[in-house]
């Protein structure tokens, strides 16, 4: 049995960036917003069943004050909870007790309950109709939630949708112009670490190869783009977009 393509290198980047993007959305949730626990929640995409399920569903990958572990990597069916319903209906939910509110399904009432959560809030990550997640905001006591704390989510979630559309194109557009110099995935990997300024026994090291690998691969590089050393592979690289 073939085994499944590796990853394109810079979709592996987009990915640490979507990532970055995430982890700090949560962390400034707490920080920026007065919030005692901060949330993410991306779209499922590895263990769905379906392409349709991957979209209805999401799984909380990020968080910040938490206490307990229950909510830690929790799956949200839209629909379901707080989040679903911000999911399902692509507009901010929020309730100043989640275990009292009568408007949402009580799906997490013991992960809610483990941290000792009362108001939330969720937040979709909404740009041009694709939704990259929802975020939250929890506060351990009961409160009504107020316009300023709303519009203050909602305008990092309107930051981090943006940052997150961002680095998917660059993603994109780095692997097409890539592929028309034509480099290979691991031809434009070993460039990316080299254009960084590591060595090739560095390179090896990170990308479990032999230095003569490496050494081929960037020699093979250098053909293509009509370079005779690393500056000028370099140079060439940012010419052609590769480098971002």
């Amino acid at each position: 049995m073939r085994s499944a393509a590796p990853e394109p290198p810079d979709t592996r980047a987009a990915e640490l960036v979507r990532s970055a993007v995430l982890a700090d959305l949560a962390r400034r949730v707490v920080a920026d917003c007065g919030a005692d626990v901060g949330l993410v929640g991306v779209p499922e995409a590895q263990g769905a069943r379906d392409a349709q399920e991957a979209r209805d569903a999401m799984v909380l990958r990020h968080w910040a004050g938490t206490r307990a572990d229950l909510l830690h990597n929790l799956r949200v069916p839209s629909g379901t909870g707080l989040g679903g319903r911000a999911l399902a209906e692509r507009a901010p939910a929020w309730v100043p007790d989640y275990r009292a509110a009568t408007t949402i399904s009580h799906h997490y009432d013991a992960a809610v309950g483990a941290d000792d959560l009362h108001a939330m809030l969720g937040v979709p990550l909404v740009h041009d109709g694709a939704v990259h997640g929802v975020v939250y905001a929890a506060l351990r006591t009961v409160v009504p939630f107020g316009d300023v704390r709303i519009g203050a989510v909602a305008e990092l979630a309107r930051t981090a949708t943006r940052a997150l559309a961002g680095a998917a194109a660059w993603g994109g557009r780095a692997a097409v112009r890539s592929a028309e110099a034509g480099l290979t995935p691991r031809e434009h990997e070993v460039l990316r670490w080299a254009a960084t300024g590591r060595t090739n026994p560095e390179i090896a090291a990170r990308l479990g190869l032999s230095s003569h690998t490496v050494t081929g691969y960037l020699k093979s590089a250098m053909h293509k783009l009509g370079a005779r050393n690393r500056v000028e592979l370099a140079v060439a690289a940012r010419e052609w977009g590769i480098l971002g």
